[in-house]
């Protein structure tokens, strides 16, 4: 009966054409723009992501999310080191700075200072120089997305001097940066140069970055620092979940992006609602004629449920190939975020199931209440 099934379904290449492309637009619509949605919200963490080492980010208690600085004294350095379970901390200076180029203009760049001693949340992937130059005085090192975009065309040239705060600032390397939400040039140098190239303020201090000793959970240690000094203290994957939670709760990215969804969703569901049924329409005789020759309605319900799921299965794996093949195409060729986790796919696998399953529903009436008897009628 499967068969049969299949053959009634490609025998209207059109019809059957149509079907499966109201699916693929459907699958492809919301792959791609779930997708985007997840590459924007994996920017907003980048800066966590970039700084490997430490397990645990001590803030004020009101940060909301990773770009909410909210200065801290240097004194609460040593508050969090005298915290039982603690292995060891340093100071983290996250800021933005304007930036005076040779030229004569200016670039709003994203200021990152590391722990003078140990210079921990330095970068890993260093393109060109190294990360011990950092030492040097007012030396600073630069991502090669921000360098392309301050010097477009331009090969990697250190020794580059540019001013923040009146203050000089030479390029000693270049390294690869995860993109941030803002997309500003990320810069990094040492803590004490970062507190000179940033607007004077009272507090600079913008995060302690600390780890747990070994055999102490790092949650317990958060929950130590926040009972002894009051202050926030999240592990990584927290303040992950706190940035991201932050930006779907406070922004309207996400209510932009699930209209778009939304609408994949209803126009793929017409599209194949509306040829399936003419398709049944179409087959109306055949169908009757299986049910003269004693074919049961659960036999052909499963037969319209299988050339359902058919299309389904047709539709969902091209639809999703052609937004893959979209992303590493953007990928290459713009600046635009595209993520594709499994979670990506098992949505979009959802919702292509409930596509067919409704573009079934429309015309499994019809075909049970078909009479027999029409197979004899002119």
């Amino acid at each position: 009966m499967l068969w049969i099934a299949w053959k009634m379904l490609i025998g209207n290449r059109v019809k059957y054409l149509g079907i499966v492309f109201g699916v693929v637009f459907a699958a492809l619509l919301i792959a791609q723009q779930s997708s985007i949605f997840c590459g924007l919200m994996s920017l907003t963490v980048s800066q966590i992501r970039d700084v490997q080492g430490p397990d645990i980010w001590v803030m004020d208690a009101k940060v909301q999310y990773v770009d909410d600085i909210k200065p801290l004294a240097d004194t609460e350095l040593f508050r969090v080191k005298g915290v039982p379970g603690v292995a060891w901390a340093v100071r983290f200076y996250k800021g933005t700075a304007r930036a005076r180029l040779a030229e004569g203009s200016y670039e709003q760049m994203m200021l990152l200072g590391l722990d003078d001693a140990t210079l921990i949340g330095a970068p890993e992937q260093v393109v060109l120089g190294s990360i011990a130059d950092l030492r040097k005085p007012d030396a600073v090192i630069m991502d090669d997305a921000g360098y392309k975009r301050i010097w477009p065309g331009e090969p990697y040239q250190l020794g580059r001097v540019f001013e923040m705060n009146d203050r000089r600032a030479v390029l000693v390397g270049v390294t690869k940066a995860s993109r941030s939400f803002t997309s500003f040039p990320i810069v990094y140098t040492r803590y004490s140069q970062a507190v000179a190239f940033a607007p004077p303020e009272r507090k600079v201090l913008s995060f302690v970055l600390a780890d747990a000793e070994p055999g102490v959970a790092p949650e317990e240690v958060c929950r130590r620092i926040e009972a002894q000094t009051g202050l926030q203290a999240l592990t990584r994957a927290q303040f992950f979940r706190k940035t991201i939670r932050y930006y779907l709760a406070k922004t309207g990215i996400p209510v932009n992006f699930a209209v778009t969804v939304l609408l994949g969703f209803l126009v793929g569901t017409a599209i194949a609602g509306q040829t399936f049924y003419l398709f049944t329409v179409e087959n109306i005789r055949q169908f009757g004629a299986l049910k003269a020759m004693g074919t049961s309605n659960w036999t052909i319900l499963g037969m319209v449920l299988a050339q359902a799921l058919q299309v389904g299965l047709i539709g969902y794996g091209v639809g999703v190939g052609l937004a893959a093949i979209f992303g590493q195409v953007v990928k290459g060729a713009s600046r635009l975020s595209f993520f594709m986790p499994w979670q990506v796919l098992a949505i979009t696998g959802v919702a292509v199931f409930v596509i067919v399953l409704l573009a079934s529903l429309l015309s499994i009436r019809k075909v049970l209440i078909v009479d027999p008897a029409i197979v004899f009628r002119g």
